[in-house]
């Protein structure tokens, strides 16, 4: 008999994976979750998995290598996909299927599963992970192949007992861990329609939230937040008390129709109340601390970042040669950022560093600018030259461009 190791989430696609994937391969199916902060999501997880057929149930908390060895990278990185999402669904697929590689060598197994989509990001993530931890290991994934809609899987749970969260009444398929939560499908595949309230639960509702604002102050210690109004604390337990206060003020929600890898564009809503927080503080941070060239060159890298990390290519070179570059610049990235939560709105209101290029006697134009002023014009002809020379040798002479366009109007 087949063995097959299935990355379980609970949800609707992954429960009717076991029997679906145990009646067509006549296997043996061993289910892996992976605590990633998802919450209440994983109550009786296991138990939900054995109840529906597995053999094996395997839990893990991954939450401190995945705050370490992949979200604080890409926080460094200003990773953030199309400029608004932190990808915390993108940069959990490369630890899932880190694990599934493990437990299948532990187990025995020939194979691997998941239940994405055949024209959702996660498919590719994950087998082209697998494919670069592992290039032997098969990956089976149901949902590319079953050929049912949703109504038609919950009708295959309900036939054969199987109790999921997901109804035709309640059709939205959701994802989260600490970083954020993602929602899609049901009423939100109409990129028109407004989102309903009910599907937020980490955000409050900004006609909900205090009319007063708070004001967070964040301590970056060599890249890395350390500290929350003062208080030290781990980095998991640090972003769990950054989601509960911006969520609370209605910080971390985002509309946006973005571009898939497989080349359409989705409707996404996301809610990410802590990695919206922290990526608006590292990011003013270092733009403090780091001279305008570097910052330019970090920004550039931010979006290539954010691309191989949305597009599945988290185990290649590129990605870690740039881990290199970013690992360079943290240590400057040290010092206080004080943000502004205000009924969903977040802005920077103070910033602080030992290392700040900032310097008050350079930008002040009161009576202690020690600026030197005398300087500005030699400066400005030497930078302006390139502009005269060319200018002055152009054809039909200075501004001759402009005059010919002007009289062809």
């Amino acid at each position: 008999m087949e063995r097959i190791v299935l990355a379980y989430s609970g949800g609707l696609d992954t429960s009717v994976a076991i029997p679906w994937l145990a009646e067509h391969y006549n296997a043996e199916v061993i289910a892996v979750t992976l605590d990633m902060g998802q919450g209440k999501e994983l109550d009786d997880v296991r138990e939900r998995a054995l109840a529906v057929g597995v053999a094996r149930a395997h839990v893990i908390d991954v939450r401190e290598e995945f705050v370490r060895e992949y979200l604080l990278p890409a926080l460094q990185a200003g990773a953030l996909y199309e400029g608004r999402y932190p990808m915390a669904t993108s940069l959990g697929r490369p630890l899932i299927a880190k694990h599934l590689i493990e437990i299948a060598e532990i187990e025995g197994a020939s194979a691997i599963a998941h239940g994405c989509t055949g024209k959702g990001n996660d498919q590719v993530r994950i087998d082209v992970s697998a494919r670069a931890l592992n290039p032997t290991i098969r990956v089976i994934a149901p949902a590319r192949v079953w050929g049912m809609s949703r109504p038609d899987e919950i009708a295959y749970a309900e036939k054969r007992g199987i109790l999921v969260p997901t109804t035709v009444d309640s059709p939205y398929s959701t994802d989260s861990n600490l970083w954020g939560r993602s929602i899609e499908c049901g009423v939100l595949e109409d990129p028109w329609t407004e989102p309903p309230e009910e599907i937020y639960t980490l955000t409050r509702s900004p006609a909900e939230c205090p009319d007063t604002p708070a004001y967070v102050e964040i301590r970056f210690t060599e890249g890395v937040p350390t500290e929350v109004n003062g208080v030290g604390m781990p980095l998991v337990e640090l972003i769990h008390s950054l989601g509960t206060i911006a969520g609370s003020h209605g910080v971390g929600r985002i509309d946006m129709v973005e571009n898939r890898l497989v080349g359409i564009k989705s409707r996404e809503i996301y809610e990410a109340p802590a990695a919206t927080v922290l990526h608006m503080a590292h990011r003013d941070l270092e733009m403090m601390v780091i001279p305008r060239d570097l910052e330019r060159v970090t920004r550039d890298l931010a979006r290539a970042y954010a691309d191989l990390v949305y597009d599945g290519l988290w185990f290649t070179p590129t990605r870690e040669a740039i881990d290199a570059l970013v690992a360079y610049v943290q240590p400057r990235v040290t010092g206080t950022i004080r943000l502004k939560l205000f009924k969903g709105d977040c802005r920077v209101v103070g910033r602080q560093s030992p290392y700040s290029l900032y310097d008050h006697a350079l930008a002040t134009y009161d009576v202690e600018d020690q600026f030197d002023h005398s300087a500005a014009e030699g400066f400005i002809k030497i930078f302006g030259l390139p502009v005269e020379t060319a200018a002055r040798k152009a054809p039909g002479g200075l501004g001759s461009t402009a005059k010919a366009k002007k009289s062809d109007i």
